[in-house]
């Protein structure tokens, strides 16, 4: 029993004439005639009295077209819904993004996607840079976005944004004599190991001859926020991305080091056989667009 089946038997039932429904949904006679003789054949019960020219419906016809009918309405039903997914007019982006990201960057692009695709739920986690990439490996998210590098086999990783790294401090660094030793005998104020803040600023300091385990940490802190805040009331130095402390520089509550740790990529992750859910690359089209020609979008 197919759909095609039971919309033409709807068809010749509500206008019990062979001709006149088949012209109605465009299909011909025979072809009509052969779909009502299926049905009988496969079931064994005749759905139509045909006295002369006319027909009418059996007693098992009159039954049978309420169920028809019923089953043609959900599939019709699961069809827009399939079609509302495929134009983005419903659907659920879930996403996995780390926090630098998450509360300085993120937000104006959800803002224009929200604009986009109002139909479109938005599930945010924030987390490390770690937790994010597991939530994708795992297929908790569609998406993530993260600072740090992440290398795991079955995730792909590609480019979507830039950021820059500072060293900073509450106190001006004007005279400071900057060096490996001075580097190595600050107090330093640190993000979570597994944050990209603090892989990214593990890697520049490796590229200057420094290994991060010779760092004097003193404090070990769980968001952008409470190191900055740390910082500004004079516990150490610490390494935050530009977007968390342009604020606190314009003020004067923080002074960021002449020192050069290059700009660091965010990175875009999605899982290599998942399926590519159009929500997801709806949100990487918006961000493609504020981005140089060579952003994409990954896995093509």
């Amino acid at each position: 029993m197919t759909l095609e089946q039971l919309r033409i038997f709807i068809a010749v039932a509500e206008r019990e004439h062979m001709t006149a429904a088949a012209k109605a949904i465009n299909v011909t006679q025979s072809a009509a005639s052969a779909a009502i003789a299926a049905l009988e054949e496969r079931h064994g019960v005749k759905l139509f009295h045909r006295v002369g020219r006319g027909i009418t419906l059996t007693e098992a016809g009159q039954a049978f077209l309420i169920e028809a009918r019923n089953v043609v309405a959900r599939a019709t039903t699961a069809e827009r819904l399939l079609s509302e997914f495929g134009n983005l007019s419903r659907g659920t982006l879930k996403l996995a993004v780390s926090q630098t990201i998450a509360a300085y960057w993120l937000p104006r692009i959800l803002a224009q996607y929200r604009v986009r695709y109002q139909g479109i739920e938005i599930e945010l986690t924030i987390a490390n840079t770690q937790q994010a990439a597991a939530r994708v490996r795992d297929g908790e998210a569609d998406l993530g976005i993260v600072e740090g590098v992440v290398d795991d086999p079955v995730l792909a990783s590609w480019r979507v944004g830039d950021d820059q790294l500072l060293i900073v401090q509450a106190e001006p660094f004007a005279g400071t004599a900057v060096s490996t030793e001075w580097i190595r005998s600050a107090h330093w104020v640190m993000r979570e190991k597994g944050s990209g803040t603090r892989s990214t600023l593990n890697a520049a300091l490796r590229r200057i001859g420094i290994d991060p385990q010779e760092l004097n940490v003193t404090l070990e802190l769980p968001s952008n926020e409470s190191v900055r805040s740390a910082v500004e009331a004079g516990a150490g130095v610490a390494a935050l991305s530009a977007l968390v402390t342009a604020p606190a520089i314009q003020l004067g509550t923080l002074h960021a080091l002449p020192l050069d740790l290059e700009n660091r990529a965010f990175h875009a992750l999605r899982h290599k056989e998942r399926y590519r859910s159009k929500a997801a690359d709806a949100l990487l089209d918006i961000i493609a667009e504020q981005q140089p020609s060579d952003v994409g979008k990954g896995l093509s």
